[in-house]
């Protein structure tokens, strides 16, 4: 860690107490607070002078479903290449009240010019209420940002002057960066000329797995006889 790591870090443990988780990684400062904490810190992140966040850079959702446990069943390698088995198996790690209470979360990109320094910020939110205050009366760039999040995870943000969908259309069913949407989606859209409007239809594709490409051990051979070729001259 720098010497600005250190002191960041230092200033956020002294203002912030126990109401702030700290970690430090490649020279980063992250900083997890919890989400009923989210306005009074994001303010003090801005308006006192130590940290001077006058800007936020960027804000995200996060699904953390089956983070760090294993998806897919992998077998070796078949004659056609492929080595990923098909079998999908949910490991969801569910708390006490039915579901998981860190599966969404919410990462604040802070940059305060004055000072040179940089800041993330994380909130964990329950898989079954994934709801946080609005910190678009803090930062007004957060207005669009808040609204992506809304419309690619489900994460409602409370007091928001215009939370609607961002990207897909008013008519879209579901949230598609969430881990356990579809990836054929829900419906399909076409236009009816007899309607003449746009409608919706199940999705007529069959779902499928999709295989990610392996290096065969056979092209590496090869590979490694064309570098003997072309040293020796052959």
């Amino acid at each position: 860690m720098s010497n600005t790591t250190d002191k960041l870090a230092a200033c956020i443990a002294d203002r912030f107490g126990d109401s702030a988780k700290i970690t430090v990684a490649f020279d980063e400062v992250t900083m997890e607070v919890a989400a009923a904490d989210v306005l009074a810190v994001c303010g003090a992140l801005r308006d006192e002078p130590e940290f001077g966040y006058e800007l936020l850079m960027d804000l995200c959702g996060v699904d953390y479903l089956h983070f760090g446990l294993a998806e897919w069943e992998t077998s070796t390698a078949t004659g056609s290449g492929f080595s990923r088995g098909v079998t999908r198996t949910s490991t969801s790690v569910a708390a006490e009240g039915g579901g998981d209470e860190r599966r969404f979360a919410v990462v604040y990109h802070l940059l305060s010019v004055k000072n040179n320094s940089r800041l993330r910020v994380k909130v964990f939110l329950h898989e079954d209420e994934p709801v946080v205050d609005s910190v678009t009366g803090i930062w007004s760039s957060a207005d669009w940002y808040e609204r992506e999040a809304f419309d690619l995870f489900g994460i409602m943000f409370v007091g928001h002057p215009d939370l609607r969908r961002l990207l897909t259309d008013y008519g879209f069913i579901g949230h598609p960066f969430r881990k356990d949407f579809p990836l054929i989606g829900n419906v399909e859209m076409r236009y009816d000329e007899e309607k003449r409007r746009v409608v919706y239809e199940p999705v007529s594709i069959e779902p499928r797995t999709l295989v990610p490409r392996v290096i065969r051990d056979d092209r590496l051979v090869f590979a490694q006889q064309d570098a003997d070729a072309a040293q020796y001259g052959e």
